[in-house]
């Protein structure tokens, strides 16, 4: 396949893997409700971070090792999956808004890099991650293919997690939207939360 032809292959698998609900989607949406736009991009900054590693390494290969250990990649499933039930179970704990003390609470969880730290560590601990980005890679790449097409493909795959997530934050901290699911932040909190801990008791149970 030629450029034009692969990056709208990968296009169009990338898209849906994106776009379907996954770790990323659950915690960006929780942290965008809860907190508001800057916290979503300030997660989403954190996820594209660790999607960054995750495409250094696939495209040299490194992604194959990884999937061909079945200890290297029980080890990932294991801590991947342990994490998203801990960001699950910490969502289900999640209490009723309490006037000011609820704003201080949001201004200074906004005011550090948790948002950032746990954007990131959610997207590099997805333990379907290495598999999946190998099989992208090995999809679009030829034995040959000049470095700045691998460029090319990795800041492709950003730029398609970036426009969806941005959309996504958007929406969710719109103030009218907002406003309506701000009454029942918390049972959003806590379905997002038991969400992500089926996820990670799925993974675990993989």
């Amino acid at each position: 396949m030629d450029l034009m032809e692969s990056l709208l292959t990968l296009t169009a698998i990338h898209f849906i893997a994106t776009a379907s609900p996954g770790p990323e989607f659950m915690l960006i949406s929780k942290e965008a409700l809860a907190h508001g736009r800057r916290a979503g991009f300030t997660c989403l900054a954190g996820t594209m971070a660790g999607l960054s590693i995750h495409i250094l390494y696939s495209a040299f290969g490194l992604a194959a090792v990884i999937s061909s250990s079945p200890k290297a990649l029980l080890a990932i499933q294991l801590i991947g999956g342990g994490y998203l039930i801990y960001l699950g179970i910490t969502a289900l704990m999640t209490k009723p808004p309490d006037t000011c003390a609820s704003i201080l609470s949001e201004h200074r969880a906004g005011s550090g890099g948790q948002f950032f730290r746990r954007g990131f560590i959610c997207d590099l601990l997805n333990p379907k991650a290495p598999v999946y980005y190998v099989a992208l890679f090995t999809f679009v790449l030829s034995p040959n293919m000049p470095a700045f097409h691998i460029f090319i493909y990795g800041a492709w795959i950003m730029i398609i997690h970036f426009v969806w997530f941005s959309a996504v934050v958007l929406l969710l901290s719109n103030p009218v939207v907002n406003k309506k699911f701000r009454s029942m932040g918390h049972w959003m909190d806590r379905i997002l939360g038991g969400a992500m801990v089926a996820i990670g008791v799925k993974v675990l149970s993989a």
